[in-house]
C-alpha cells in the first residue's frame, strides 16, 4: 500500500469523524455556553448543573441529525469497502 493511498484514507476518515460529531458538540457548546452565562450572572457556582442540561443536547442533536450521521458513516463504508482492491 502507498503512503499517498494511507494518508488519503487516514484524511477522509478523520474528516468523516470530525462531520459526524459537529452537530453534537455544537450543541453542548451552546448548551454550555448558555448555562455557563446564566451562572455568572446568578452567581451560582455549581459545577453538576451544566451536566444534565448538556446530555439532554447531545441526545436532541442525536434525534435530530441522527439519520444524517447515519447516512454520512453508511456512505463512508460502501466507498471504503467498494474500493478496498484499489488499497491492496
Amino acid at each position: 500500500m502507498d503512503q499517498g493511498i494511507v494518508i488519503g484514507l487516514a484524511q477522509r476518515a478523520l474528516n468523516t469523524v470530525l462531520l459526524v460529531s459537529a452537530p453534537m458538540l455544537g450543541f453542548s457548546l451552546l448548551v454550555g455556553v448558555t448555562i455557563s452565562i446564566f451562572q455568572a450572572t446568578t452567581q451560582i457556582q455549581e459545577q453538576t448543573l451544566t451536566f444534565v442540561p448538556k446530555i439532554l443536547a447531545v441526545i436532541a442533536a442525536v434525534a435530530l441529525f441522527g439519520s444524517w450521521m447515519l447516512r454520512v458513516l453508511i456512505e463512508y463504508t460502501q466507498d471504503l469497502f467498494l474500493h478496498i482492491n484499489d488499497f491492496l
